[in-house]
Formats: structure tokens, C-alpha cells, sequence
């Protein structure tokens, strides 16, 4: 089994250059099956859910050509594929995403239930919801999402809760759908941002991307395009905390600061410099930290991404502090991996009180989700001694490289497969 060891103490310094954002390619990957022409993306996250979800394009009959690690060109014009039922399918939370470019496409689709990380539930009702509004009749029998329509009519769709998945999903069904679709209540992360930027740019016609009132136009057509990816905005975040955590001094390089204020203004509150440039921040720890309370929250507000970095954070600042999970109801299973280490955290329901001042001691952790495990490779540079982080697989979904960009800001971390 694959592990990071970690000696923690050492301050990181440096500069770290940001990839492009997860969230965002897999929201444009699936969106080139709309295409008739050649879709090139660059700036894509050599990360395994990219890799994995490129794949599964490539078993709908989509062509791909790898121009670089981080550069794909998407050739779908000849696609005639709307099932897709393997098991690559089932383990990804966004392949929820095939649902409505297939069946913008296609007007039908057939896939398994997605998958993803045990963080809570995560319904999909409100994707369903959109696209029964737009005259879809959808099924869900053994596991398999069996969606059809004769036509697909614009419509004024209100979402219940705000959700990224839902607001990209109805977006991708709609932009070949008669008439216009309005998404009411509509969640307002750069990658919904993002993917509605790179569907216009095919020729889609939506307005209002990045405000809770999103307006799509159905076209007839879309073409092809040449795109960049946004900057991954929680990689970006988790560089920003450990460069607090370790008392490190670090530029972090091709980000886009307003995406990052929610992040900037807590560890401002902390104690923490920050320095904004145009397309890049640095981030200075101090050897005082307050404690503060937090809130997850859709965007702007602060990440529900980032929460599990920043109780870290938290365990070593002075006082206690909260941090209150309002997007996923079991988001705190890394708690007791922390407490193993000396962290001294209550959790009641959503909320866990943290009592800092308490240093962390090095142990054997478990990654139990993606950014649970950033957290434990955070708490193991900051503990004393060594730590080992298990179940890589995790972290390796959504971190481009993380052990040698670390290594290049000064941690001492290696991977053990023993």
C-alpha cells in the first residue's frame, strides 16, 4: 500500500504554481459531447478522476488526442453512444454530468447511480427535478438512471437548495432544449462560471452564470473551441493554509484572488499576512494565531472543501473556535484521525469545537475522503516527529502532484509503497 511519511516542523517556503481546477474539468469534459467540432481544453489537472472521466468518453465513442499532460483535444462529432454502464461509471460522483450532456445531445441517457466520496448524502434530486421541467421522464431501477424525452422545452426551474451539480447539469440539458430556461436559486462557484464560459464559447447562449438567476437561450448547434481551465480554487486554499499552518512564507502562483477572499479573510482574522498580486498571493504565517469560528457555506462563502484544513489550522491556534458544516451532514469523519495525533475536538452533529494550543504528534493516519486527506498530509508537516498517511488514492483524485510540489516548498515527505 502506497504512503506518504512525513517529517513535521520544517516551515514551508517558496513558490508553488496552482493547476487548473478539478471541479471545473469535469464539468467541461462532459460538456464536448454537445460539440459537432474539435473541443481543445488546456490547462486540464493530471489528476485520476480527469483521467478516469476522459476515459469514460472514450468508451462513448468520443476520440481524444493527449497533446501534453495537461492539454486534450475532445473530437465528438461522431458519437452515437447515450449508455454507458461500467464500473469506471459508477465510482464518480461527476458522472452525474453524462446525464445531461447525453441527453442534451441524445435526448436520452442510461447510466448507473454515481459514486464519489463518503461525505454524506447527496442526492440528485434536483437534477431530476430540472430535467422533468424541461419534459423528461426519468427512471431509477436497480441502480440505473434511465432518462428519455421526446423534445426538450425550455422552463423556469426553481432549485430547492442550492447545488453545483444540479445548476451545471440542467444548464448542459438546456442549451439545445426549444425555447429558454430559466434556473432560479442557481449556485454560483467559478466552475459553474466556467463551464457556462466554455458552452458559450461553442456557440451556447446563457446569461447570468455566476448570479443565482441563470438564463439559457436554446441554440441549434454547438462547435468547437479552444479553452483554458480556471485555477483550481481549493488547491489553491490548501496551499494558503499549510503555508499558515508551518509558520511558511510561500507565492502561490496562477490563481485568481477573487476566488480565494472567503479563504484570505479568515486567515486575515487568524493572524495571517496576505499579499494579493493580479494572478497570484502570498501567504505568511505567524507564530501567533487566533481562534476563530467558521461556516461552510455555497460561494462566495467559505468552502465546504476546505473545512477539513482548516481544523487543522485550528487545533494550533490560541483559544477555541468552530467550524460549522452546512453542505454535507457527515463531513467530520476525519476528526477522530486528528485526535489520534492530540487534537482536542468535540463534534455535536454539524458543528465540532476545536480547543487549540495543543501541539500534534506524528501517527499513522487514514485519507477517509480527497480533502480529509490533504488535512492529515497539513497536520503531518505541522506535528512533531513522523507521520504516515494511508489510502493515497484518495488525495490523488484531486491533487495534481502534491508530494513533489510540497517537497519543492521544503516539506520533508516521500511515498513508501512498502
Amino acid at each position: 500500500m502506497e504512503r506518504f511519511i512525513i517529517e513535521g516542523g520544517t516551515p514551508l517556503h517558496g513558490e508553488v504554481v496552482i493547476a487548473g481546477a478539478k471541479n471545473a474539468a469535469l464539468g467541461l469534459i462532459p460538456a464536448t459531447i454537445l460539440s459537432e467540432g474539435l473541443c481543445k481544453i488546456e490547462n486540464i489537472p493530471n489528476i485520476k478522476d480527469v483521467n478516469r472521466f476522459i476515459n469514460i468518453l472514450k468508451k462513448l465513442g468520443i476520440k481524444t488526442t493527449q497533446l501534453n499532460d495537461n492539454t486534450v483535444i475532445f473530437d465528438a462529432e461522431n458519437i452515437k453512444q447515450y449508455e454507458m454502464l461500467d464500473d469506471e461509471t459508477r465510482k464518480m460522483r461527476a458522472s452525474y454530468y453524462l446525464l445531461g450532456a447525453l441527453l442534451g445531445r441524445f435526448k436520452k441517457v442510461v447510466i448507473p447511480f454515481p459514486g464519489g466520496c463518503d461525505i454524506g448524502v447527496r442526492p440528485i434530486d434536483q437534477h431530476i427535478k430540472g430535467f422533468e421541467a424541461l419534459g423528461a421522464k426519468v427512471e431509477l431501477k436497480h441502480g440505473i438512471i434511465n432518462i428519455s424525452a421526446e423534445r426538450l422545452i425550455g422552463a423556469s426551474i426553481y432549485l430547492d437548495v442550492v447545488s453545483v451539480g444540479a445548476t451545471i447539469n440542467i444548464m448542459l440539458a438546456a442549451v439545445k432544449a426549444e425555447g429558454v430556461t430559466v434556473i432560479e436559486n442557481a449556485a454560483k462557484e467559478p466552475h459553474v462560471v466556467d463551464v457556462a464560459n466554455f458552452l458559450n464559447l461553442m456557440g451556447a447562449n446563457i446569461k447570468g452564470a455566476g448570479t443565482d438567476v441563470i438564463k439559457v437561450t436554446g441554440v441549434d448547434k454547438l462547435y468547437g473551441c479552444e479553452y483554458m481551465v480556471i485555477p483550481d480554487q481549493i488547491e489553491a486554499g490548501t496551499y494558503m493554509v499549510a503555508a499558515v499552518a508551518t509558520k511558511g512564507n510561500v507565492l502561490i502562483k496562477n490563481i485568481i484572488p477573487k476566488h480565494l477572499e472567503s479563504i484570505s479573510a479568515k486567515l486575515l482574522e487568524m493572524g495571517a499576512q496576505i499579499i494579493e498580486y493580479d494572478d497570484s498571493i502570498r501567504v505568511i504565517g505567524e507564530e501567533h494565531l487566533k481562534s476563530i469560528n467558521v461556516k461552510t457555506l455555497p460561494y462566495p462563502g467559505f468552502p465546504t472543501d476546505l473545512q477539513q484544513p482548516m481544523a487543522v489550522l485550528m487545533c494550533l491556534t490560541e483559544g477555541t473556535g468552530t467550524i460549522t458544516e452546512s453542505i454535507f451532514e457527515n463531513r467530520f469523519k476525519y476528526v477522530d484521525e486528528l485526535r489520534r495525533m492530540g487534537a482536542d475536538i468535540i463534534v455535536d452533529g454539524r458543528v465540532a469545537v476545536i480547543n487549540g494550543g495543543k501541539s500534534l504528534s506524528g501517527a499513522t493516519l487514514k485519507a477517509t475522503d480527497l480533502r480529509a486527506g490533504a488535512a492529515m498530509v497539513i497536520a503531518g508537516l505541522v506535528a512533531e516527529g513522523t507521520t504516515e498517511v494511508t489510502d493515497l488514492k484518495h488525495i490523488e483524485r484531486g491533487y495534481e502532484h502534491l508530494e513533489s510540489k510540497l517537497r519543492s516548498l521544503g516539506a520533508k515527505i516521500s511515498k513508501s509503497s512498502t
